[in-house]
């Protein structure tokens, strides 16, 4: 596997992705000036990774502007990440978007590169510092706004309250604890979570989250939604409920194929399990791609600086969607994602 990688338009074009010289138009954030960009990924070594960076480079070359999109996979290792960010940078590419997984340890290498004059916009993960300051832009996710669709869906189908258990990564992750939040912005007190505070800890890792379900579910006999902002990782661990004789509860989580599939051939023989979704955010990564292209190009920056994912599956009413599932394709695809299911597939398959 290469960790750099230049992809072209036409080699874009040749995976069947989208351009503004297959269809003629040109987005306004997408200037005159010529530029390369590159992304940057702290770990690369899963499906939702390879989806994302392909989401990133497809919407990099829908502007005619720019020559060349280059990658690098920091796998996992903070300082080859921080080394990959200094190599793009004497490279000379023109800007470059970084998802820094290892957080604040590569902000120094980030606010190097950008005083030296490379537009840097990081995005997903806040790696602290400022916008103008250490980087150009930080494209942030509402999860927050995922929290609050989370608990006015779980008040629909629990009017009266419930028990709530739910599930995030690492401990004292932001990205659980603003779900966290936003739960509780929209959820009173009549709806309880069973969990450890701020919530029960899976690493995002399925053995793991199966190991901390079943424990969960022994000790709380009384489970009336899951909440799980990684819903693909429960797919393994749902079946937990059968060994205690008891229906798969409702579940509001985020999507993917695998889940969609697992919920339509379980739902019959679990009366109780409802589910909603939303998406699980591969698109974030095109924002910031857009901010990227447009300060390297001269365009208009976009006016969203934060994505905020939109609601996918619902069960209960159908809308915005029913429950998907394309059970001809791997469980490993999301298909909220904007880049069609058939090229993801051909994405986790190279």
């Amino acid at each position: 596997m290469k960790l750099l990688k230049t992809t072209t338009a036409a080699a874009v074009l040749a995976l069947g992705g989208t351009s503004a010289l297959a269809d003629g138009h040109t987005p306004g954030w997408c200037g005159p000036d010529e530029a390369t960009v590159a992304l940057l990924d702290g770990f690369g070594g899963n499906s939702w990774r390879q989806i994302t960076t392909a989401s990133a480079r497809e919407e990099a070359m829908k502007c005619p502007s720019i020559k060349g999109v280059e990658y690098a996979d920091g796998q996992g290792d903070t300082q080859k990440a921080i080394s990959d960010i200094r190599s793009m940078a004497a490279r000379g590419v023109d800007a470059m978007v970084v998802f820094g997984d290892a957080g604040p340890a590569v902000l120094p290498a980030v606010t190097q590169v950008y005083k030296a004059g490379t537009i840097v916009v990081p995005y997903r993960v806040d790696i602290g510092g400022a916008d103008g300051e250490n980087y150009n832009k930080w494209i942030g996710a509402s999860f927050v706004n995922d929290g609050e669709n989370w608990g006015r869906w779980i008040k629909e189908i629990l009017p009266d309250g419930g028990k709530m258990l739910f599930l995030s990564g690492p401990a004292g992750n932001s990205q659980g604890l603003d779900e966290l939040k936003g739960l509780r912005n929209v959820l009173g007190e009549e709806y309880v979570f069973v969990n450890p505070e701020p919530f029960a800890v899976t690493n995002w890792d399925p053995a793991l989250t199966q190991q901390v379900l079943t424990a969960e579910i022994s000790k709380n006999p009384d489970i009336d939604v899951i909440i799980s902002d990684f819903g693909p990782s429960l797919v393994g661990a749902l079946p937990a409920f059968e060994k205690f004789n008891r229906s798969i509860p409702a579940l509001a989580t985020s999507d993917g194929n695998s889940l969609g599939c697992f919920w339509h051939a379980n739902k019959d023989a679990n009366p109780d399990f409802k589910l909603f979704t939303v998406a699980t955010g591969n698109d974030n990564a095109r924002l910031a791609m857009r901010w990227a292209v447009a300060l390297a190009t001269g365009g208009e920056v976009p006016e969203e600086q934060i994505f905020e994912a939109p609601m996918f599956e619902n069960s209960v009413s159908g809308s915005p969607s029913e429950v998907q599932c394309r059970d001809d394709l791997p469980g490993a695809i999301y298909l909220s994602a904007e880049l069609p299911a058939d090229a993801q597939t051909a994405e986790i398959n190279k």
